[in-house]
């Protein structure tokens, strides 16, 4: 069997007849950006599986627009933590009946897979279709993160809680977390699942997760309401990441609107108050890079991190932005780092294998390799394209995988978990490109 082969093997025994879940045991739910990338994947060989899998993540979309990062199809399921029941977001009366789902939300990355899906089969009817019966909502996505989530109405939408960014234990939240005074009190008891199957090494750490779980009760109490978090959270971060993809999303919005014939006005307004507030707000000078910004605290997160190189895909870097961030990358792959590691290789808080310290991450590369590829850094982006396909053909389909060189010649495998779906993914979309 083929490395190819065995990817489309994981993907199909990762599909749980409607929808994808990223491994076994460790995710065995349907998550927000995973299927997005999962969508992207399939499409090459299975594009009705892509449609589908789109449809059922909307089938946890809440009335006020919001997209679950969770949708549990299954409520037996008990090998997760923090299930279904923990998240009780029938708190909000506007969760949905039909399936349960978390009460946070994650990179939205539907816009540009839309547009992608819609470029490779521009006459299917079927992809055609679910992109008219999808464009409303992922709008109404949009809306509920500018209108619950933007309180400054800077077009620039804040997290409440690290799982939303994707990046959950970056270094860039740690001064922030470290700020929440943890009592007895204020989180209730809960167990762990994920130590139980993955390395303890490699997850984040206990003190790390009982913030967590006190930011996730902080949102049941405001019955997952933005505006009631934004008077008390004290984590409020303007996710440098996450505004990009939002605005590389509306871009795509925008384009597939105006050939469907569709009124894109609204669309058209807040991407220009996100465009005109980007730069400002996220480029630091010092650092020569993007990075996120404390709402809470009105201060820029200076740490170089992956996140601040995602501005590349949404074209909002300028010439010499774009060639500040390009020198800094070829430097770690010239000191012998696997592109891209998702924290800054010189810091002492990087670390290469636990999480979003320091690993390279197969869905970042994905999104890497077009940013480069929109600034005409072709040579770089072939390596990061590279990277990861012989990260995966050495170590196998893990989650997350090692970034110094040194150290990958003396493993067998990846980190996190096995048999992961993204990882498949990104795998056959940038084969398919060979």
């Amino acid at each position: 069997m083929s490395i190819s082969d065995e990817a489309r093997a994981i993907l199909n025994h990762n599909w749980k007849e409607a929808f994808t879940i990223p491994t076994s045991k460790l995710y065995p739910f349907q998550w927000m950006w995973d299927s997005g990338f999962v969508a992207l994947g399939n499409r090459h060989d299975n594009v009705e599986r892509s449609i589908e899998e789109i449809k059922s993540m909307f089938t946890g979309q809440w009335e006020n627009g919001m997209l679950p990062h969770i949708v549990f199809h299954s409520e037996n399921e008990d090998s997760y933590f923090p299930n279904h029941d923990f998240w009780n977001c029938h708190v909000n009366q506007g969760a949905p009946v039909s399936v349960k789902t978390s009460g946070i939300t994650q990179p939205p990355v539907y816009g540009f897979v839309l547009e992608s899906l819609l470029s490779s089969y521009p006459n299917h009817p079927k992809v055609i279709n679910l992109v008219r019966e999808c464009f409303p909502k992922v709008v109404h996505y949009h809306q509920f993160l500018y209108q619950y989530r933007d309180p400054n109405q800077e077009g620039l939408f804040f997290i409440y809680h690290p799982w939303e960014s994707g990046r959950d234990n970056s270094p860039i939240w740690d001064e922030v977390m470290s700020n929440i005074k943890i009592t007895k009190e204020n989180i209730p008891p809960y167990i762990r699942k994920d130590t139980a199957i993955s390395d303890n090494n490699h997850r984040p750490t206990q003190d790390k997760y009982d913030r967590y779980v006190f930011l996730l009760e902080l949102g049941k109490k405001h019955q997952y309401d933005g505006i009631g978090i934004a008077q008390e959270s004290p984590f409020l971060i303007q996710d440098c990441m996450m505004n990009a993809i939002l605005i590389r999303s509306n871009e795509a919005l925008i384009q597939i609107g105006e050939a469907f014939g569709i009124d894109t006005e609204e669309l058209k307004s807040w991407q220009a108050l996100s465009r005109s507030n980007f730069e400002s707000k996220f480029w630091n000078e010092d650092l020569a890079h993007f990075v996120s910004y404390d709402l809470r605290n009105e201060k820029q997160m200076t740490h170089k991190e992956i996140g601040g190189y995602i501005p590349l895909f949404a074209g909002l870097a300028s010439q010499s932005q774009a060639l500040s961030i390009k020198s800094y990358l070829q430097s770690v792959h010239d000191r012998g780092y696997y592109l891209c590691p998702s924290f800054d290789v010189d810091s002492p808080l990087f670390d290469s294998k636990r999480y979003w310290r320091g690993p390279v991450w197969p869905q970042m590369n994905w999104m890497l390799y077009h940013g480069l590829k929109k600034y005409n850094f072709d040579k770089l982006a072939q390596i990061v394209k590279s990277d990861f396909i012989e990260l995966v053909d050495k170590l196998g389909f893990y989650e997350y995988f090692e970034s110094k060189k040194s150290h990958v010649e003396k493993l067998t495998t990846g980190y996190g978990g096995n048999n992961f779906s993204w990882t498949a993914s990104t795998y056959l979309d940038f084969k398919s490109k060979i």
